[in-house]
């Protein structure tokens, strides 16, 4: 479970993808579940019929096997799903399937994920890359037998929650200085039962755990956003935490170890209003089983592309007045789902304190292409491509109006 980043690698689970083994890191949790048993396809009577399972191993730090099985729809057009099968075999809906000549592309939104490869004159490989990110990776799909066909990983059970109605904290806590010179948190996960933060600020820490926006934070120390810490502890009650049993242990910890005293006050202040547009949301259902959310960025096409997992709207909305906007989110949607979206869009200097994320070999705002014309605004993009409006209000927001804080105490 991953929790919170910047604009580092992940959020909860966040990510930012560079590598398959990183986006597809949340398919590790069991709660996903998998998808049951390989079975190599009749051959089709033309070798440059890709309707097949196809396998093929990606290195990407560690050996991945991947399976990918095309079929045809009652419209004769290609469709299909991926499967990473050392990362528990999660099946996960391919956007599209397209053959021209010998020429093989297959994307896969969800994860930012694109194939493009040459299919062989025999029809029994294709031969390509995997690109998600700046890197793209080699990646040779071989037409699957019954005698070769990989055998995708039954179905597990999820794992067990955190009983709803315990009260949890953390049994353990060590918190140590982090002087790695991140002006930024790095990370800040669940795995099984261990939680861990990298880079944590005071600052990010009462704006997850509150689920507040920096500028509703007010008469804080000078040191609250700088000073970084390394966190790293284990809850006291059995079970998987949801995220809020998370915030409440971290709050318990910010007035335990951090000596965080508070009152609110209603505040009248700028914020962003979300809403839905007058054509309707475009947001479709999640394809994920499971009840962690998982919202990131990638580079995308003239500018930053938002990956949003499993997620209801407040999540989204956590994640825009945390990592993103200058100000706090206020959410009139409505929508009470939880949905699986991408969003493409070039930000201004007003986005992410005035530093958007670059990505390793790309240029501004992460485009992969030095002559791609620019994305829409993140206000356009929500509109075209989400169905949602983001409105700038004055509206009364909750402030948190720091009493007593002091740096940690020692372990």
């Amino acid at each position: 479970m991953l929790i919170a980043s910047r604009v580092g690698r992940l959020f909860p689970k966040l990510f930012m993808a560079s590598s398959i083994a990183a986006a597809l890191l949340f398919l590790n949790s069991p709660e996903t579940g998998t998808a049951g048993q390989a079975q190599a396809q009749t051959a089709p009577a033309s070798p440059h019929d890709i309707a097949d399972t196809w396998q093929g191993t990606l290195h990407a730090g560690r050996d991945l096997r991947t399976v990918v099985k095309v079929t045809k729809n009652d419209k004769g057009a290609y469709e299909g799903n991926f499967y990473s099968i050392d990362q528990g075999g999660q099946p996960l809906k391919l956007d599209s399937v397209t053959v021209n000549g010998s020429d093989v592309k297959m994307e896969l939104k969800l994860i930012g994920g694109t194939f493009t490869g040459k299919l062989s004159p025999d029809g029994k490989t294709i031969d390509g890359n995997w690109s998600q990110g700046p890197n793209p990776l080699p990646l040779v799909l071989t037409r699957a037998t019954p005698e070769t066909a990989w055998e995708i990983p039954k179905p597990q059970p999820p794992p067990k929650p955190m009983a709803k109605e315990v009260d949890p904290n953390f049994e353990v806590a060590t918190i140590k200085p982090n002087n790695s010179g991140a002006t930024s948190m790095q990370g800040l996960t669940l795995r099984g039962r261990n939680f861990e933060t990298r880079a944590s600020s005071l600052a990010d820490l009462i704006s997850f755990a509150y689920e507040a926006q920096v500028k509703q934070i007010v008469n804080a120390p000078e040191w609250y956003d700088k000073d970084r810490y390394d966190i790293s502890a284990v809850p006291e009650q059995e079970g998987s935490p949801n995220p809020e049993q998370v915030r409440i242990m971290i709050r318990k910890l910010l007035t335990d170890r951090f000596g965080l005293k508070f009152h609110r006050e209603k505040r009248e202040m700028s914020a962003y209003v979300l809403s839905v547009s007058k054509d309707g949301s475009k947001l479709k259902p999640t394809q994920i089983q499971g009840t962690l959310p998982g919202i990131g960025i990638r580079p995308g096409t003239g500018g930053i592309t938002l990956n949003v997992i499993n997620a209801a709207i407040p999540n989204f909305t956590g994640f825009l007045q945390i990592l993103v906007l200058d100000r706090p989110v206020v959410d009139k949607t409505g929508l009470t789902g939880r949905y699986d979206f991408q969003c493409t869009f070039a930000p201004d200097d007003s986005q992410f304190g005035g530093h958007p994320p670059q990505f390793p070999n790309q240029g501004n705002n992460g485009s992969s292409e030095a002559a791609a014309p620019s994305a829409p605004s993140l206000y356009d993009a929500f509109q075209q491509e989400l169905g949602l409006k983001l409105s700038a209000e004055k509206t009364g927001v909750d402030a948190i109006v720091i009493d007593h804080v002091e740096k940690p105490s020692a372990n």
